[in-house]
């Protein structure tokens, strides 16, 4: 019964969505405005080195396969007026054999008024946040398996799945891109007991920018989901700059007692973004970021996506597939691929395309450097993103949990398939 309450609140949410749009653009033009949509979906097979300790159902695990679909994402958008513009996606995260149901729900619904091109503002629920590029990106474009998900800093903790409700300004400026975001973070349920981690008070404002400098062709600015590679379809040079500011959004206590310290978010970043076709029909895409991350003394997240484990875990990083992915202190980010003309490949045209991505931090709370590598191979059939093979491996380092050093690393590989319906 609850299940089908649930698909009802959706299917409701998404007519009344749709219909409100078709209603409006009635009253405002004689031409009702397109409506756009599509359907894409990132299926996992997976075989997984465990950390010690993990347990699936209270019996402990070394080794572990499984198949889950990792994203599900359903865009809905419509340019109701030459004006205004509204967009929504529909979908959920990690549908693994630990759920019954997939949780379907409204991660973007929101509204955009379009002054010009230099000055466009919106209010709703989105992804629109400044830091970096990666911050919010095109799940659908990445060319990493699942990179770089320490940008999404307050993931699940006070936003969903990197959304929040907020208003922001946005516009190009010659070769200047820039975003400026106002959102009011979601109220989390957590108490912090002694060590550093967000906040159980009111959520105050969190501000964030991003302004990059577009040397080549422009990227479009419609969404605020970044693309994760052109192949040889973009010629793309950017540099950019972003913050993020929340006052006491970290604590080491309830936020009711007079003991308890709070910490301010204050991040930053900068970093570069190349997509550069050559001659040959050949491609290069290439990242580099660093990131000064401050959440308050010592803040440590371990995360571990799509995570196949419910309990254990006797290492510093926690059960299953986790690694200190997020904290107080700086990073550098790499990513590098090629992506070779379109040659015949059991008897399908694909794209071929190499790639790695490296995270290297230096946390406070670790004695040691963390850095986890990703290696993947994406198969583009007909070079496109709406069919897509990918084979990854990510070597992740393991701390112990007494010294928190490292002390090795084990590794998790995936055979991921991505399909788009239009």
């Amino acid at each position: 019964m609850n299940v089908l309450k649930s698909d009802l609140k959706v299917s409701l949410m998404i007519i009344l969505t749709l219909f409100s749009i078709m209603t409006f653009s009635q009253e405002k033009q004689t031409d009702k405005p397109t409506i756009k949509w599509n359907v894409t979906s990132q299926i996992w097979m997976r075989y997984s080195d465990l950390n010690e300790g993990s347990l699936i159902n209270n019996e402990p695990v070394v080794t572990f396969f499984d198949i889950s679909v990792r994203r599900l994402r359903i865009p809905v958008s419509s340019q109701i007026t030459p004006k205004i513009y509204a967009y929504a996606i529909f979908g959920g995260n990690n549908y693994n054999f630990k759920n019954k149901t997939f949780a379907l729900e409204a991660l973007d619904l929101y509204l955009e008024y379009s002054f010009a091109k230099s000055l466009e503002v919106g209010v709703g629920k989105s992804g629109w946040q400044g830091l970096s590029r990666w911050n919010i990106r095109s799940s659908k474009t990445m060319m990493g398996l699942d990179t770089p998900l320490f940008t999404l800093n307050s993931v699940e903790k006070n936003d969903d799945l990197g959304r929040l409700f907020g208003v922001w300004v946005k516009g190009q400026v010659g070769k200047i891109d820039y975003r400026f975001t106002f959102n009011r973070p979601f109220i989390g349920a957590a108490i912090p007991d002694g060590e550093v981690n967000f906040a159980n008070n009111m959520p105050r404002i969190k501000t964030s920018s991003y302004i990059k400098y577009q040397f080549f062709e422009h990227e479009s600015n419609k969404s605020a989901y970044q693309t994760g590679t052109y192949g040889n379809a973009k010629k793309v040079f950017n540099v950019g700059a972003g913050f993020q500011y929340q006052d006491k959004a970290m604590s080491d206590g309830d936020a009711l007692l007079p003991t308890t310290n709070f910490y301010d978010m204050k991040n930053w970043a900068v970093d570069s973004f190349l997509n550069l076709p050559l001659n040959n029909k050949d491609a290069i895409t290439a990242y580099l970021g660093y990131y000064e991350y401050d959440f308050g003394k010592d803040y440590i997240r371990n995360v571990g996506a799509n995570n196949p484990t419910n309990g254990g875990g006797s290492d510093f990083n926690g059960q299953g597939v986790a690694f200190p992915m997020i904290g107080t202190g700086a990073t550098w980010y790499l990513q590098f691929g090629y992506a070779f003309k379109e040659t015949k490949f059991l008897d399908h045209l694909f794209v071929i395309q190499p790639n790695i991505s490296i995270q290297s931090s230096d946390w406070d709370a670790l004695n040691d450097q963390m850095t986890v590598y990703d290696f993947g191979v994406n198969f583009l059939l007909n070079g496109t993103h709406n069919s897509k093979f990918t084979i990854a491996y990510q070597h992740r380092p393991i701390f112990d949990a007494t010294t928190i050093q490292q002390k090795g690393y084990k590794g998790m590989a995936v055979l991921q398939y991505q399909v788009s319906l239009k």
